[in-house]
């Protein structure tokens, strides 16, 4: 079977998007290429997506155990203070690696603020509305999702702000 025609599976994200009717393009790459470090920018440049559109998922955890979801451009990093504020939190800091699948269901690499177990309070960056579409994972490495940033806002009742 050729690349072309192979199907892909569709993801919970997938799932979700398509119960919503909210309208996205799923893109693949070779995840087996990425480097770990700056992984986000490694899935941009795969996808020759500009790093300012391509949003990474963040999971952080309040200092009473409460999860905050934060997307944030590929080419920033969160910073945690302003998230924190954003989320009325008084402190936020990153889920430890060895609990995100647990927690969200999702590994690194593929973690998505779409179709997590549970939904979680989710802050998305501002810029995230300076485009038309932005991109973010699909829930699995090696595949994401491009989609409207503001239906992205509406369906997850996320919060937009200064996070960066």
């Amino acid at each position: 079977m050729s690349k072309r025609s192979q199907k892909i599976d569709k993801t919970n994200a997938c799932r979700e998007l398509d119960r919503a009717k909210i309208a996205y393009e799923l893109k693949s790459y070779d995840d087996t290429q990425m480097a770990n470090r700056d992984y986000g920018l490694s899935v941009a440049e795969a996808l020759g997506e500009d790093p300012d559109s391509a949003f990474k998922t963040i999971t952080c955890k309040s200092s009473n155990g409460d999860v905050v979801v934060c997307c944030v451009p590929c080419s920033c990093s969160v910073d945690l203070k302003k998230a924190a504020s954003a989320a009325g939190e008084k402190r936020l800091e990153l889920l430890p690696l060895a609990d995100l699948e647990e927690v969200t269901g999702y590994v690194r690499g593929g973690c998505s603020p779409i179709g997590m177990k549970k939904p979680f309070p989710t802050i998305i960056d501002e810029t995230a509305l300076l485009y038309d579409t932005i991109e973010v994972s699909a829930g699995r490495r090696g595949l994401q999702v491009l989609l409207d940033p503001q239906q992205l806002v509406d369906f997850l009742g996320a919060t937009v702000a200064d996070i960066t």
